[in-house]
């Protein structure tokens, strides 16, 4: 009998290898250093028509226009006032200590994502406070009147619970009424919300997805080991949603309604080169742009150095997988 079930577990561990598929990887075509932002920390990326916009969870009061001609870019600043922000909702305790916290690292707000719509209007998302910034192409910012129900609703979930690790990312859709949210880790989660007339509501549930647990780093990467599942920053391509899963050093191809996987694609082996890696124990991707020809990935790198001495912001460029994003696997 014990035979017969060792028989049974190797012939099921078998079946599993044989019809596991090898992750795709994908291939680097350029890296560009980028000067020019005050407080470094670059923590998101968006095009809007031709041009990339970046922000820094470090500056409150701007944000940056790229100029891409040259091999280093420089990041153009665009001052922005911000009005007073909105209650979202948050408990006092995450809130005092994100006060705090901005005493000692700069910035209150912790712009960590940025997204556009066809208009040009752009949006961006404030970790610190789970609120929405619009920045128009002409006048006022002003932040998006957000129902409490988005941030009740991901707590009653399991995110939003820990200080820090709160809304990490956000892509729009092209007519700009329909904007999805990353909860970024402990647990991680995508959430949906829909511009209802004045307010921006959940369309049905707000939760697509909440996700706890822990995976393995690449190989590639130095002393490999289990760590928290999260989501860096979401891009909207084709109508399917993109996820940067930094620890994994992948991309994720999802469906926009559910959340579902539907492939996934690996970045770790160029990243992970060894004049390329920095000492940080996790990994540093921060910010997604996905398009037609490729992919963008920007690297909050902290002010660290890597290992060939580089200290500023990296945006790397990646090329599209072989037959495209929609391809099946």
């Amino acid at each position: 009998m014990q035979f017969g079930w060792a028989l049974a577990g190797a012939l099921l561990l078998s079946s599993m290898t044989v019809s596991a598929e090898p992750i795709q990887e994908l291939r680097l075509l350029a890296e560009h250093p980028v000067d020019g932002m005050r407080g470094g920390n670059l923590s998101g990326l968006a095009l809007c028509g031709n041009e990339l916009w970046t922000v820094s969870d470090r500056d409150d009061d701007q944000i940056y226009r790229l100029k891409t001609a040259d091999q280093v870019w420089q990041a153009e600043t665009v001052r922005i006032d911000v009005p007073p922000v909105p209650d979202s909702g948050l408990p006092w305790g995450i809130s005092s200590r994100t006060w705090a916290a901005s005493f000692i690292r700069g910035g209150d707000l912790d712009f960590e994502g940025i997204t556009c719509d066809s208009a040009g209007n752009r949006y961006i998302v404030s970790e610190a406070h789970a609120a929405v910034l619009q920045v128009p192409p002409q006048g006022p910012a002003s932040w998006l009147k957000i129902s409490p129900m988005l941030v009740k609703e991901a707590r009653a979930s399991g995110m939003l619970l820990h200080f820090n690790a709160l809304f990490e990312g956000l892509a729009i859709n092209p007519a700009g009424d329909q904007l999805w949210l990353a909860a970024e880790r402990e647990r991680r989660g995508l959430l949906k919300i829909k511009r209802q007339q004045t307010v921006w509501d959940c369309d049905g549930a707000c939760v697509l997805l909440s996700e706890a647990g822990v995976e393995m780093q690449p190989p590639q990467f130095p002393k490999a080991r289990a760590v928290t599942r999260d989501f860096a920053d979401l891009s909207l391509f084709n109508g399917k949603l993109f996820t940067l899963e930094r620890n994994a050093f992948q991309i994720c191809r999802r469906d926009a309604v559910t959340a579902k996987v539907e492939q996934c694609w690996s970045y770790a082996d160029d990243a992970l080169q060894p004049q390329r890696r920095y000492s940080q124990a996790y990994g540093l991707a921060e910010a997604l742009v996905v398009d037609a020809q490729g992919a963008w990935i920007g690297i909050d790198n902290n002010d660290g150095a890597r290992a060939d001495g580089e200290k500023r912001p990296i945006i790397w460029r990646f090329a599209a997988p072989d037959g495209g994003w929609s391809a099946k696997p």
